[in-house]
């Protein structure tokens, strides 16, 4: 649930940073007019988002288990390619973020009230769709429905609320250090929802090696267990993992980690004096 959560926070944070951006820039040029326009747009991404979940849903139960599986996993590295190019995108686009939403609702209420509403949509509608997935992948890696909605929709309602008091002017956050944190943290949440997603193409028949194993930690770490549990909520851990999953989360890990973080700046010191 943990790990769903931070899923909804950061998607839910930055969904409600864009429609907060496109409000403040209307309110502040007198456009209020247009405001409504912008609340259809982000109504209408939030049906489509609810829609795509219940279809892959939906789809899902009406399969094979041979074809669940395929499914479940294919969604699981879908999911895992969708925050892996969130978090580089906002690492890149953070700071212009704000000048690009108002120059591209700018030109939106130029063209009619229809172009704002598929701004507004379009704006939202991405991290919906992405939000969609994931959550599609999470239920299929925990196995039930309600904990990852209630991790995903507790994210979201904390998001929603920090955003409306930052709008406000109420609450400052450092939105770089924000995201740089909470990126950190989803790498190891999407390389544990990668790794799933391979187990489950194993189990699909699509991937070999279901019964080589890495580790077996079940006894010590047993599933059912409140740490078991923590574990799984959390980094989608395995207490039995087979080679493939631990090669798959080991490069995923070394290789996202080490693009995303910052390299450390060494402090040159200066050359002694000759005189």
């Amino acid at each position: 649930m943990l790990g769903n959560a931070l899923i909804g926070l950061r998607e839910g944070l930055e969904a409600s940073l864009v429609v907060a951006i496109l409000v403040a820039f209307l309110v502040r040029t007198g456009r209020r007019p247009e405001l409504p326009k912008v609340w259809l747009g982000v109504g209408i991404a939030v049906a489509v988002s609810v829609g795509v979940t219940l279809g892959l849903t939906l789809t899902r139960q009406a399969l094979t288990f041979e074809a669940q599986e395929a499914l479940g996993g294919s969604l699981s590295i879908v999911a895992v390619g969708f925050v892996t190019w969130m978090i580089f995108w906002m690492r890149s686009h953070g700071r212009t973020l704000s000048a690009e939403l108002e120059g591209r609702l700018d030109e939106a209420v130029a063209m009619g009230s229809w172009a704002v509403v598929v701004m507004a949509a379009l704006a939202v509608g991405r991290e919906g769709l992405e939000t969609a997935v994931f959550f599609v992948a999470a239920a299929q890696a925990a196995g039930e429905t309600a904990g990852p909605l209630a991790g995903f929709l507790t994210g979201i309602a904390v998001a929603v609320v920090l955003a409306y008091l930052i709008y406000r002017g109420a609450l400052r956050i450092d939105l770089g250090r924000f995201f740089t944190v909470t990126g950190f943290l989803l790498v190891l949440v999407a390389a544990g929802i990668l790794a799933y997603g391979v187990h489950d193409l194993q189990e699909a028949g699509v991937l070999p090696g279901l019964s080589t194993l890495a580790f077996d930690v079940s006894a010590a770490v047993p599933p059912d267990s409140w740490y078991g549990t923590l574990l799984k909520g959390t980094l989608n851990f395995s207490p039995r993992t087979t080679v493939l999953e631990a090669v798959v989360w080991s490069v995923y890990v070394v290789v996202v980690l080490a693009l995303f973080l910052p390299p450390t700046r060494r402090r040159t010191r200066p050359a002694p004096s000759t005189s």
